[in-house]
């Protein structure tokens, strides 16, 4: 991975390989509106992660069901959202980008709605999870639209703008959440989502344009891979179930997060061994071979583990055991999230300056620093600025992180794979 980041100077993607002497495509449009449309709508899917987070308890209590029953809203979204996220690149090879981009911002946007007006737990744990499936196309086809829209030259500060809505979204979600629950109802945390998605609609409709490498197949009798949908589906819907139900099951203690745990190892394990198999796979696992791409991803990967884990932890710790507010607990995080307004702008910039390897390098070192800090001083004793602070130096680490993986990921990526 090295060797590679150090070809590319480290500092942005390389250019999508096309054919010698053709001119590199670019859109009709400002690619810097296109950057705004874009995050505006992958603005919504991330904040959903969490700002339904603080008011659970108003829903189990407005729906008549118990606290524990009532976490499946969460984790029927996150299941549903994680089963299509893989699946994005087959899914918008097969429709076209921006048809695809199109049905799933259609889909979160009227999802929402339904959410808001569910008179039952089971209605909006299924609408929760049509919100997810929504949701889980827009992330993708947000980062393949911006790769192909900037050049190399810029993409540091473009991913910058997407990743102001990747990080600060879920980090104000139980800020906004706990405000609107505390002050209206729960229905508004879904109902906020209709006037973004409407115009979201309406602009990238009229706006974004699928490049000639991103046009719809579905004229080209493609086969669907059914046994690596059936793998795909399976071993993540169990595998984020287990993981969300695991701690009120007792974990092994419990048949049914045994059987899970079967199931999802089995599924998970299977997949890939078939995918590398197949001439038209859900998921081309070929792509791991670029040391770029997998270093990214695995970084990814951890990266999502630490920003959710406490954008999730640190409410339901202020909440549970120190009394705060809905409130009061999501101000906690507000800091860390306005400055990261100005953080990640200013990584885009260092990104065309310092190698990529070296920006992630202090990132990690940053985060690691912080995360220490909270894990010795975060206690019942902790004041409201304390536990502001270590929110604050937190987001450091992550700010220096988000943009350069991103952009270390499209390295050596031909522009077909780019939404793979």
């Amino acid at each position: 991975m090295r060797a590679e980041l150090e070809s590319s100077d480290g500092t942005a993607a390389t250019p999508p390989v096309g054919h010698p002497g053709e001119t590199p495509w670019r859109p009709k449009v400002n690619p810097w509106l296109i950057a705004v449309v874009v995050a505006m709508a992958a603005f919504m899917e991330f904040l959903d992660t969490s700002i339904a987070n603080v008011a659970l308890p108003y829903m189990a209590g407005n729906l008549g069901s118990t606290n524990d029953e009532s976490t499946w809203i969460l984790t029927s979204y996150l299941a549903s959202n994680a089963i299509v996220l893989p699946l994005s690149g087959w899914l918008a090879g097969f429709l076209g980008r921006k048809r695809f981009f199109l049905i799933c911002l259609a889909l979160f946007t009227l999802s929402s709605l339904l959410c808001g007006l569910s008179p039952t737990l089971g209605a909006i744990i299924l609408f929760r999870t049509l919100q997810g499936a929504g949701g889980g196309g827009l992330q993708p086809m947000a980062q393949a639209i911006l790769a192909d829209t900037f050049p190399p030259q810029l993409r540091g500060i473009a991913f910058a703008i997407f990743g102001v809505t990747a990080v600060f979204a879920p980090t104000i979600g139980p800020t906004l959440g706990g405000w609107i629950t505390d002050n209206y109802s729960w229905r508004w945390i879904f109902y906020i989502n209709l006037p973004v998605g409407i115009l979201a609609l309406f602009l990238v409709y009229r706006l974004i344009e699928d490049p000639p490498w991103a046009k719809s197949t579905s004229g080209a009798g493609v086969r669907l891979d059914y046994v690596g949908l059936g793998l795909l589906a399976l071993g993540v819907a169990a595998l984020q179930v287990l993981l969300d139900k695991g701690q009120e099951e007792d974990w092994f203690g419990s048949h049914f997060i045994v059987i899970l745990t079967i199931i999802a190892g089995t599924c998970l394990i299977a997949l890939p061994i078939w995918e590398l198999f197949q001439k038209a796979p859900i998921i081309d696992v070929r792509l791991f071979k670029n040391l770029n791409f997998l270093g990214a991803n695995a970084m990814m990967f951890f990266l999502g583990m630490l920003l959710f884990a406490a954008v999730v932890m640190m409410p339901q710790f202020l909440q549970t055991l120190l009394g705060y507010t809905s409130t009061l607990a999501g101000l906690v995080l507000s800091g860390g999230g306005v400055l990261l307004l100005f953080l990640m702008p200013l990584v885009g910039t260092l990104t065309s300056k310092i190698q990529a390897r070296h920006l992630i390098a202090f990132g990690w070192l940053s985060l690691s620093i912080a995360m220490f800090l909270t894990s010795r001083q975060l206690n019942l004793e902790i004041s409201f600025r304390h536990a502001s602070f270590l929110r604050v130096i937190q987001v450091v680490g992550l700010a220096f992180l988000f943009v350069p993986i991103t952009l270390v990921s499209y390295v050596g990526m031909p522009a077909k794979k780019a939404t793979a």
